[in-house]
């Protein structure tokens, strides 16, 4: 399947509306999708992985410090991708984000990506996977070998159907997840919510888990945004 045309119509939610509240040793002047990493915003190190693989609509949820987020893209806007805004006025959590978001995404399978992590993700074989599973959502999962606790950590069954959360296991959730749309038929009636623990859970039957060997990285503590800064720097 081609970059060029795979995605072409496949709408991208990114969550980047937290406070990163244990990122603030070391960036407490801006909210965290503007962290320098490498000399460049770490939101624009996703967006030119997404425009590469042929993504083209990105709607990114924003609520902390939010107007930053818009500022920085009226200063400089993408000519490869179409961005919007789906905003918070107060803390939804992940779950309400996706749900806030509804209106905005049009396409009958989405892609929503944790904005602090970056997932070196076969995008084709993950969404042939999801399709070919007919999954309500798909989660990209990666192995991690040292401590794994702070991470969403998953079992699989034998058919890679999720079996079950917060194992004591190394496989955890890369923040990379694909939803076909009616999955906000089965979200919660509140408005604020956690999709890794009031929403996932509870919709296993319908959910497959895709591992990808290739590892990822996030920014979301100070050690792990000094690792990623070195990392790009390179």
């Amino acid at each position: 399947m081609a970059k060029d045309s795979t995605f072409e119509n496949i709408d991208v939610l990114v969550l980047c509306g937290g406070k990163g509240t244990r990122l603030r040793p070391v960036v407490s002047d801006k909210p965290k999708a503007l962290a320098d990493v490498g000399g460049k915003p770490f939101i624009e190190i996703l967006l030119d992985i997404l425009a590469s693989e042929g993504f083209h609509r990105v709607i990114l949820g924003v609520g902390y410090l939010k107007e930053e987020v818009k500022n920085h893209f009226q200063a400089n806007p993408r000519k490869d991708l179409k961005i919007e805004f789906s905003e918070e006025d107060t803390p939804l959590g992940t779950g309400g984000a996706v749900k806030k978001a509804k209106p905005l995404i049009k396409s009958d399978h989405f892609l929503v990506l944790n904005g602090d992590s970056l997932a070196s993700v076969d995008f084709n074989e993950f969404y042939q996977s999801h399709l070919d599973k007919k999954a309500m959502l798909s989660l990209a999962l990666a192995n991690v070998a040292d401590d794994s606790s702070s991470y969403g950590r998953v079992m699989l069954a034998s058919d890679n159907r999720i079996a079950s959360f917060n194992e004591k296991q190394n496989l955890v959730s890369a923040g990379v997840y694909l939803m076909r749309k009616d999955v906000f038929d089965f979200m919660p009636a509140e408005n604020s919510f956690s999709l890794e623990h009031d929403f996932f859970p509870k919709i296993t039957e319908a959910s497959y888990g895709f591992v990808s060997d290739k590892g990822f990285i996030d920014i979301g503590t100070p050690e792990r945004y000094r690792q990623a800064n070195r990392l790009f720097s390179k």
